[in-house]
């Protein structure tokens, strides 16, 4: 289908995009990527009266690594983040490939949203409110994502099940685990993509993990409420029940998958 007709607007620096944003308010959206807007406004489920395209804002397109944080700019290129030396040795903690969603969930992350009294940053649980919808308000903009620096105790996981490379999820779960020197989970992040209408943080599998020695059992439990957790709708990709079944499925291989990378068997 073709998209309702729009007006579009280039943005040459940041603060000519949120000018834009402030001009035009709800009518306008931020043409970046484009991954979902795009298909959307084909078939006519957004029809944005402005579309403001930021890809040619280089100074959005940072990436910056210090003692306590990894920040991403709203147009990083993946490519870009996957080759950035910190990540390059280090694609345990954070895979570019994967959802960044959920990814962003288990590794607590935070937006930096640009409004009218300036940046704050949200947390990406409050961030993600529903199917396409964020906390951005009316003339706001997302400019970057900054995710807490990881020690040397903690890796990742990211696990998709899609039916070939490059398509959305059928099933997908992000998974990070710190460890205590003793052997047990000092914290873990469990998220979900295509488990609902947003990705979802698996909170009864993070209660679960913390605190315990790692095993087959707790494995199977975090598994069991990650199936509870997810809420899929049946498509082409799959039913519920199939898709509930890949959920838990996905989690017991991350958490596999994250402890086997800190030397840790389950």
């Amino acid at each position: 289908m073709i998209p309702a007709a729009f007006e579009y607007l280039r943005a040459h620096t940041a603060d000519e995009a949120f000018a834009f944003l402030q001009q035009h308010g709800a009518e306008a959206r931020v043409l970046a990527g484009g991954q979902s807007l795009i298909p959307a406004m084909r078939f006519r489920l957004a029809r944005p009266a402005v579309l403001v395209d930021i890809n040619s804002l280089n100074d959005l397109s940072y990436i910056r690594v210090d003692a306590k944080s990894l920040a991403i700019g709203a147009i990083a290129r993946d490519a870009d983040v996957e080759r950035a030396p910190w990540i390059a040795d280090r694609r345990w903690s954070l895979n570019p490939a994967g959802d960044w969603t959920a990814v962003a969930l288990a590794a607590r992350a935070a937006v930096v949203v640009r409004g009218k009294s300036g940046n704050r940053q949200v947390g990406i649980d409050d961030f993600l409110v529903d199917s396409f919808t964020t906390a951005t308000g009316e003339g706001e903009m997302a400019l970057g994502v900054v995710f807490p620096m990881p020690d040397d105790r903690t890796a990742g996981s990211y696990q998709k099940m899609e039916r070939k490379v490059g398509d959305f999820a059928t099933a997908a779960a992000a998974v990070q685990v710190s460890m205590n020197d003793d052997g047990t989970i000092r914290s873990a992040g469990v998220a979900l993509s295509a488990a609902g209408p947003c990705a979802v943080r698996v909170d009864a599998a993070e209660r679960l993990l913390a605190g315990q020695k790692p095993g087959e059992e707790l494995i199977r439990a975090a598994s069991d409420a990650a199936w509870h957790r997810s809420a899929p709708q049946a498509d082409l990709r799959g039913s519920v029940d199939y898709k509930k079944h890949l959920a838990g499925v996905l989690v017991a291989r991350g958490l596999r998958q994250a402890l086997a990378r800190l030397g840790v068997q389950a």
